[in-house]
């Protein structure tokens, strides 16, 4: 199968924003006399949204009554510190220029919120992205196939001709809802045992192998 389009997700498989999303999350706890966590606990937390993010970082989660100052917190700080060391991983540009130079259409469909996703696509791979989706009240998050069908609409491309590439849990069950292929990618937030636990069929260590599937 020849792939015509080809849909990213954003925090752990093209860019490793794990450092930035930790230190905003223990700005906001510290800001409210929270408990900090490890880069080990984000790690865990993330992948299901900032919200979900911040409910397994507060004590007690939504029932904490600063829950809502601390969230509001966190989306200041990290909009004002997401470049602070993001980078993309590895690869990952020769990967984006070597799919648009065949005609691919590439989109990044992420649980990070709208304004986060499309900011940072914009800055570290501009025109190698033709659509960028993030989180937002119009459509529901993955797992959902929601952002995944949107892309595609925008794209114009049928599912039959789409692949999916992601790092966790939700990555795979948001391709199977979506009814496409899944690419597992290995170097992210989750490992190759995890992955594989959770249903991931195909995975790869490096981003060049995934133009040649």
């Amino acid at each position: 199968m020849e792939y015509q389009a080809y849909i990213f997700d954003l925090d752990g498989t093209l860019l490793d924003t794990l450092d930035d999303l930790a230190a905003s999350t223990n700005f906001a706890l510290r800001t409210h006399h929270m408990p900090e966590h490890g880069i080990d606990d984000v790690r865990r937390f993330v992948g299901n949204g900032v919200r979900k993010l911040m409910e397994r970082a507060v004590p007690g989660g939504v029932a904490n009554p600063l829950f809502e100052q601390a969230l509001a917190t966190f989306r200041e700080h990290y909009t004002q510190h997401s470049l602070d060391t993001t980078r993309p991983y590895p690869g990952i540009i020769d990967l984006l220029q070597r799919l648009k130079a065949s005609g691919k259409k590439v989109a990044v469909v992420s649980n990070k919120f709208d304004a986060a996703t499309k900011a940072l696509c914009q800055h570290f791979f501009a025109s190698l992205v033709d659509v960028a989706i993030g989180e937002s009240e119009r459509v529901r998050k993955k797992p959902a196939p929601d952002t995944v069908m949107e892309a595609l609409r925008l794209l114009e491309v049928e599912k039959e001709q789409a692949v999916y590439i992601g790092d966790s849990d939700v990555d795979i069950a948001t391709a199977r809802n979506s009814g496409i292929p899944c690419i597992s990618v290995t170097w992210g937030f989750r490992d190759r045992t995890f992955l594989l636990g959770h249903g991931a069929v195909i995975l790869v260590e490096n981003p060049a192998e995934i133009a040649q599937i």
